[in-house]
């Protein structure tokens, strides 16, 4: 996460430390000094997706199809270089670095709660100064590149240092990122991925050495001058009074510099007076005020030593070379072949927070795009948590009589004050004889263990009685119709409004382009469908982690946002559905569109009156959507507008939307290696097999 102050202190003290390069001749010179070895950048992604995600709109729930071919864009123009990308991702967040997860957790709160009182206000998207990441886009982001062709890591500890680490073991040319401790490990070079200009691969490169000449240190000094100005290991908190005296010691150099400039100066002019050793670093715990914890120095200094490095500030013990791997033997799976294929798909980024859930019984939820306002639409924490009790089951009990391990949540949603963790008891989801075992949901073979993988999905979102209907649809309408029906099932503020709009996005996008998308405009955006865009969102991140559970009964290809999701069409088609409209006006004029509508609707209305849920027209009629042409007439849309929707049920999936024949087993899980180069936007499909 950085030091504090250190990135804009090389940019405006250290110039020379700043230099402006072109990624071709690096990358051509690499050519020539390595010839039979390709030139290869390694990827902090974590730090990138802020600078990816470029589409204008960014509040309605996402741009999928745009950010889509963004990434597809950049990769090509380091393909073209004949540059080689490896992105990483953080897997974890390491207990010693909970305080500070927390306390970005809630200034992200505060600025989405400022970000919603705009909305309201002036019923229209802010400027990019208020920019917040759309719900779920890191995790959307690995599984796009993967599906690109791309090498995605999720990593086993904090990604800095996995990146790092990489870049050195394997002689990368450079590390992509914006991370202030990139300037610290004693690895390949750090470029700036602000600074990128992606039509000439021009870039800054940020110097260490030249940094540490403008300092006057060295480089087995920067472990120590990162822990001495406060990092995600010793927080800023106990360096004030050593600041002041270092301060002290070293007057200002210049009027103008800020205090905290001034600070970095201190800092570093009392270091260039140590002496590299281990006795200097005892002497400097006692110093400071470390509290009971008198080992926090080292544990800093520790963590910016990468595998194979020596520090004379550290004794030469193996306590830094320390791996993850012995988090087996406290696993809360103790199954080895299990946990090794959760630990496989877990790097591979191939399954969804199955691994950190068998490990160490911790998972963790950021900050959605919610209203903490709006008190109709519980937290989306809340509303997926009995899907994901299911899943504790699943993967926790897997048949053993007894008790089953709780699970920690970190889940950031209105009301949470996230002092500790909420502990969450798995629960069973309703298969008759109880729980299925992981090991054959896992690693068995054949049609009843497909149907068992199914079932068993569909089970934790209490949907199993609609098995036969969801298997006739193409597989991601499938999965947009499970996630759909549990959301009407579980908000009951959701109205019949509600799900005309989302069924109408699923029918309607798929015949659109990116650019089609990028060219819609909206003259309101309604605050609330940001916060039903971000919920469906998260929803979609609720049946990947049922998927890797459950033995992968989808594609995760199939659960991907752009595949039924688009944020202004959903905006779209709120605005449109909350003011009344025909169905031809909702269908775009698309009378091939009608039966589907009708049959989605009756599908996801048969769940609720199987649970004697009643879907009840509420619209919400403020706002209006200009910018479309009134249509002609046509009575084959016509149809009054009721106050509830019960239709009785027909199976009319006949003729509609029936899926291929899909691939089964471990290799079901992103494709077919020849599938896996780029997700392909489903064209005018979801059609009947031969159709």
């Amino acid at each position: 996460m950085g030091i504090k102050g250190l990135q804009g202190f090389v940019t405006r003290v250290c110039p020379d430390a700043c230099r402006t390069v072109d990624l071709k001749e690096v990358a051509e010179k690499h050519h020539i000094d390595h010839p039979d070895i390709p030139p290869v950048i390694v990827v902090d992604a974590m730090s990138c997706v802020r600078h990816w995600y470029t589409p204008e709109s960014w509040v309605c729930g996402g741009q999928w199809r745009e950010y889509l071919a963004n990434l597809e864009a950049f990769i090509k123009a380091f393909t073209a270089a004949g540059i080689t990308l490896v992105f990483y991702f953080d897997g974890v967040v390491e207990e010693k670095k909970r305080d500070e997860w927390i306390k970005r957790r809630w200034q992200n709160y505060k600025e989405i709660a400022a970000l919603f009182q705009f909305v309201k206000t002036h019923r229209k998207q802010p400027g990019r100064g208020m920019f917040v990441l759309p719900s779920a886009l890191p995790t959307f982001t690995r599984y796009a590149l993967k599906s690109l062709g791309q090498k995605t890591v999720c990593t086993l500890k904090e990604a800095d240092f996995e990146v790092a680490a990489y870049g050195l073991q394997h002689n990368c040319i450079g590390i992509l990122g914006q991370d202030s401790d990139y300037l610290i490990y004693n690895t390949s070079p750090y470029f700036s991925i602000e600074k990128l200009c992606l039509d000439k691969l021009v870039t800054v490169m940020y110097c260490r050495e030249a940094l540490c000449r403008a300092l006057g240190l060295s480089l087995t000094h920067l472990p120590l001058f990162a822990c001495l100005l406060g990092n995600d290991v010793v927080p800023e908190s106990l360096l004030e009074g050593f600041w002041n005296k270092c301060l002290a010691t070293c007057p200002p150099r210049n009027k103008s510099y800020n205090r905290r400039t001034n600070v970095i100066l201190a800092v570093a002019n009392y270091i260039s007076r140590v002496p590299c050793s281990y006795s200097s670093l005892k002497h400097l715990e006692e110093m400071l005020p470390l509290g009971s914890d008198k080992t926090l120095l080292l544990r800093g200094m520790e963590s910016y030593l990468l595998p194979g490095q020596q520090s004379p500030w550290i004794p030469p013990t193996a306590e830094h070379l320390k791996t993850f791997s012995g988090v087996e033997e406290t696993a809360m799976c103790q199954d080895k072949e299990i946990f090794q294929l959760a630990k496989e798909q877990h790097i591979q980024s191939e399954n969804y927070v199955v691994f950190n859930i068998l490990s160490n019984g911790v998972i963790e939820c950021s900050n959605s795009l919610e209203d903490d306002r709006d008190t109709e639409i519980p937290g989306q924490a809340l509303i997926f948590r009995p899907v994901r009790q299911h899943v504790y089951s699943v993967l926790l009990e897997s048949g053993k009589g007894g008790a089953c391990p709780s699970v920690k949540e970190w889940f950031v949603y209105f009301g949470n004050p996230l002092q500790q963790p909420e502990v969450i008891q798995p629960v069973q989801p309703p298969l008759p004889g109880g729980t299925p075992n992981l090991k054959t949901l896992w690693f068995a073979k054949g049609p009843e263990v497909e149907k068992q993988r199914y079932s068993t999905f569909l089970a934790c979102f209490h949907l199993q009685d609609l098995m036969e209907e969801l298997q006739a649809l193409e597989a991601p309408v499938a999965g947009f119709c499970c996630l759909l029906a549990y959301l009407m099932l579980q908000v009951h503020s959701l109205s019949l409004e509600d799900l005309n709009a989302f069924v109408a996005l699923v029918l309607c996008l798929r015949g659109k382009s990116a650019s089609q998308l990028e060219r819609l405009q909206l003259m309101e955006v309604d605050s609330r469908a940001v916060h039903l865009g971000a919920v469906f969102i998260r929803g979609l991140t609720t049946l990947l982690m049922a998927n890797s559970a459950c033995g992968f009964p989808f594609r995760m290809d199939d659960l991907m946002p752009w595949q039924v999701f688009d944020g202004k069409l959903f905006q779209e088609k709120y605005q449109r559905s909350h003011r009344n409209c025909s169905v031809e006006e909702l269908l775009e004029g698309n009378e091939s569109l009608y039966t589907p509508f009708q049959n989605l609707k009756s599908l996801i209305c048969k769940a609720c009156i199987a649970k004697k849920r009643t879907i009840q027209s509420r619209p919400r009629r403020r706002g209006f959507v200009a910018g479309a042409q009134q249509r002609e007439f046509n009575p084959r849309f016509q149809q009054a507008h009721r106050s509830s929707f019960v239709p009785p049920y027909h199976n009319q999936m006949r003729g509609f939307l029936w899926r291929s024949p899909q691939p089964k087993g471990r290799e079901h899980r992103m494709g077919h290696p020849d599938q896996r180069r780029r997700f392909h936007l489903p064209p005018r499909k979801y059609m009947m097999k031969g159709k």
